[in-house]
């Protein structure tokens, strides 16, 4: 092949690569993850050969003066073995810029260190002015946690695609929010700019896609709490969207 048709390729082959799916970020973790809000959830029939829980841990509000926590006040009920993902939602009320970065990220590793926690996820809808925040102490929380559990972050839709500022975050995944986005569009089945966002996505029951990428992990959220019913019906409809299910 000629030099000018081997340059020619070359911007097709780099989309092609920044098109292609993520390797598993979390090899050997279920592909559903039911996640468990605050209010209180019996999930003692849940088949946990297929499906784990990520359950809201405790609430972090970092702040120039000091760090508050709000613990999980409401009981969580699930079976043994369960793949348990601890996830810790930080409030900052778009203050968080000047926040102590090694005291907010000691609050939020303690979470991780309740019994059977095998990953944590971090919530936190960083603004503009918070995100050198928000990197630190990302940096911060892995050099904290033990080396093979996984850190994991939700994103906002809008962070995977053109704004892209999570590339490089250090976090094993991105799990793009596609409910409750208000300003933030998803063309249905698309797919996201940037790699960390390409393994998983977060959905509702009340709210669900008509499409999404193949091979994702699902983060399922019920506002009317969860059921056999309602956990059923997410694997009916994660079998229609993704071969892999």
């Amino acid at each position: 092949m000629r030099p000018q048709s081997i340059a020619a390729l070359i911007p097709l082959l780099l989309l092609l690569a920044a098109c292609a799916r993520r390797p598993d970020p979390l090899p050997g973790f279920p592909r559903v993850f039911l996640w468990a809000w605050e209010r209180p959830e019996d999930l003692r029939w849940l088949d946990t050969r297929s499906v784990g829980v990520a359950f809201l841990a405790r609430t972090v509000c970092p702040r120039e003066d000091g760090v508050a926590m709000r613990p999980r006040m409401q009981p969580l009920l699930v079976p043994p073995h369960t793949v348990l993902m601890a996830v810790v939602r930080i409030e900052s009320g778009g203050h968080g810029s000047g926040a102590d970065v090694p005291r907010t990220a000691r609050a939020i590793a303690d979470a991780a260190a309740q019994p059977d926690v095998r990953a944590l996820q971090v919530d936190f809808d960083a603004v503009a002015s918070e995100r050198a925040f928000y990197r630190a102490l990302l940096e911060e929380l892995l050099r904290r946690l033990p080396p093979q559990m996984p850190l994991s972050i939700t994103a906002l839709a809008s962070w995977c695609e053109a704004d892209g500022w999570i590339a490089g975050l250090p976090v094993a995944e991105a799990t793009p929010m596609l409910f409750r986005m208000g300003p933030d569009h998803y063309s249905p089945g698309s797919d996201f700019r940037v790699g960390l966002c390409r393994s998983s996505v977060g959905i509702s029951t009340d709210e669900l896609p008509s499409r999404i990428p193949t091979g994702r992990r699902l983060y399922v959220f019920d506002p009317r709490g969860w059921s056999p019913d309602h956990v059923q019906a997410v694997l009916r409809k994660a079998g229609q969207w993704q071969s892999a299910f």
